[in-house]
């Protein structure tokens, strides 16, 4: 997201970039956890930035969880997205969570596991020390997986039944049929946990509006490019290449101070 937001900057566009709740240093600033389903927080975000800010061009760039979030928030505005929302792009979109929880669990993926899960639990000791009495931790104890994290903690303290509730509703596979606007999908067929297959079901395969680029190799939210210079970060280049050409497309000429902006 540094590397994409200094892209936009450098090409004379407004950049924004957002925290989920609870990361970047916020814990202390609400009482509730961040989830891969709050794509609300991404549309109050898109309405502000055109009510207050009054920028009359936006694009929106996600990573993994943030590409889920971006392409739900396109799929539920549907039709009615305003017109000032003239693109997204997702890299390394986790669109089906329950295939992504079920990957991170296979065997040669333990030690991400291992590390995904240390650092929730982190996060939510140091949540529930800024909030006394409001998190119950004892069943995080025997807490081994991600899909058993977000089965005693998302679910529970989100608002979902578990964490099959929580993954189905929150998937951006679910409304991706009806997203309206130009989307870019960027994705390894290599990622060890974004499972290709995803990318084939006919509700995404059959949106006209869906561009899927899957190099063979690229891992998860690399796609690190064995030339250096400017072509080194190739994800970051395609998805500003992506926005410019329809910026450009829609008469937007890049100049500083132009209003549009980049998340």
């Amino acid at each position: 997201m540094l590397g994409l937001a200094e892209r936009a900057f450098a090409s004379g566009w407004n950049a924004v970039r957002l925290n989920q709740r609870n990361c970047g240093g916020t814990e202390r600033l609400t009482p509730t956890l961040y989830n891969s389903g709050l794509s609300g927080d991404y549309r109050a975000v898109l309405f502000e930035l055109i009510e207050r800010d009054s920028l009359s061009e936006i694009f929106f760039g996600g990573y993994s969880m943030g590409g889920n979030l971006v392409m739900k928030m396109a799929g539920e505005l549907a039709a009615s997205a305003p017109r000032q929302l003239l693109g997204i792009a997702a890299v390394s979109p986790s669109i089906d969570l329950a295939l992504c929880a079920d990957a991170v669990a296979l065997p040669g993926n333990f030690v991400y596991q291992r590390h995904f899960v240390g650092s929730l639990k982190d996060r939510m000791r140091r949540k529930a020390n800024l909030f006394p009495g409001k998190f119950n931790l004892e069943p995080m104890a025997r807490v081994r997986a991600l899909r058993e994290f977000d089965d005693v903690i998302t679910a529970t303290y989100c608002g979902f039944l578990g964490a099959s509730d929580y993954y189905q509703r929150s998937s951006a596979l679910r409304v991706v049929v009806d997203i309206r606007i130009p989307t870019l999908v960027l994705t390894a067929q290599d990622d060890p946990f974004i499972p290709f297959a995803s990318f084939s079901d006919p509700a995404l395969a059959g949106n006209s509006q869906i561009e899927v680029v899957a190099p063979e190799h690229g891992g998860h939210c690399a796609f690190i490019s064995r030339h250096n210079g400017d072509a080194r970060f190739w994800a970051e280049a395609r998805v500003i290449e992506f926005f410019m050409s329809l910026a450009s497309q829609s008469g937007i000429h890049s100049r500083p101070g132009r209003q549009n902006a980049g998340i």
